[in-house]
């Protein structure tokens, strides 16, 4: 069992971040966000999926004065994404927004970021501060060369304790980098000596297979040592996709339980039935069932009844038949036609 690390809790918009709080899966809507129609529907889609916090852009004014109208409608907070323009941040905070993203770094003076915060307390909004590899002072530029992960690290807890000793404590950090390394040990170093709540994600990840494996590798390793207390995953995707990413991560962690848990067999010579087609369709009709349910489906009864004893249900299949299964013990013999079917009516049974 993963142990968490010890951090404080942040209250976003109601949402309960760090102290021992479920990690909490986050997205970013990719519409323009003065869009107001378009941002709704895919920060529903988004919730649908199972995201809990949702980052809008605002680089421009329309975009803080539509903020106004998503809260409205939002079931989950919405954060605004601020660079370089402070008065975005005061806009937004007017309009209603739940949090503020700023990269201290971008916003360069750091009396204009003292008075983001200032105000953040009186609204009782919540901040994310951002370091990344582009965002990083001149002097610690200076000092390391170039981004390294002690650089990062140290830019990070210079904020924290700026926050701290402004008299704020309602804020996350977040460390990012497109390098896994790097962004790991940043993130270590940041947490063995600071209680507040961590970020975590992998930035630029890329597209589909490769982007979701960078993103697993450096956010699931960051999860095992206990660091994180939101995640997203940064896809060149529809949103919806990196939400359903994260939730594999959590999954494979045991840290979160959402949807199906689906294991199924590598093909091989004993298998008598076309059980990629079979997991496809499983898939395609438990897609969107968000109930926590362990299904196997096994190519022959070799491992079925073995290795895959502690799912809730599953298959075993034969030549032109199957066995349903329940908590590793044959139940029923189910034809090729109809296994599919008798799987997901047990399913439902649950």
């Amino acid at each position: 069992m993963v142990k968490r690390r010890k951090s404080r809790q942040i209250t976003v918009g109601g949402l309960k971040i760090g102290g021992g709080a479920p990690v909490v899966v986050q997205s970013m809507t990719s519409t323009k966000t003065h869009r107001v129609e378009e941002t709704l529907e895919q920060i529903k889609r988004l919730h649908a999926a199972g995201c809990e916090l949702v980052r809008v852009a605002v680089p421009h004014r329309e975009d803080a004065r539509a903020i106004r109208d998503l809260v409205k409608e939002s079931p989950v907070p919405i954060v605004a994404d601020i660079h370089f323009a402070p008065s975005l941040a005061f806009e937004a905070m007017e309009a209603g927004a739940h949090g503020i993203r700023i990269n201290p770094g971008n916003i360069g003076k750091e009396e204009l970021v003292k008075e983001i915060v200032e105000e953040a307390k009186r609204r009782g909004v919540a901040l994310r501060i951002g370091v990344n590899s582009g965002s990083l002072e001149k002097d610690l530029l200076e000092k390391y060369g170039h981004p390294t992960a002690e650089a990062l690290a140290e830019s990070a807890l210079r904020w924290s304790e700026k926050l701290e000793d402004w008299g704020f404590l309602n804020f996350k950090v977040s460390i990012k980098g497109s390098d896994v390394l790097q962004n790991y040990e940043a993130n270590r170093r940041f947490a063995a000596r600071s209680e507040a709540p961590l970020h975590v994600g992998i930035t630029e990840a890329g597209m589909g297979l490769k982007g979701a494996v960078k993103s697993a590798v450096g956010i699931g390793l960051l999860l095992f040592e206990g660091i994180g207390d939101t995640v997203r995953v940064s896809l060149t995707d529809d949103p919806v996709k990196e939400v359903e990413v994260a939730y594999e991560i959590l999954k494979a962690l045991g840290l979160r339980r959402r949807g199906v848990e689906l294991i199924a067999c590598p093909t091989c010579g004993r298998i008598e039935v076309d059980l990629p087609k079979v997991v496809r369709q499983v898939e395609e009709r438990l897609k969107n069932y968000d109930k926590p349910v362990k299904v196997a489906v096994m190519g022959c009864v070799v491992n079925a009844f073995g290795e895959a004893r502690e799912a809730d249900v599953g298959l075993a299949c034969g030549r032109g038949f199957a066995w349903l299964f329940k908590k590793g013990k044959p139940v029923k013999k189910v034809s090729e036609e109809e296994m599919v079917e008798e799987l997901l009516k047990a399913i439902n049974e649950l």
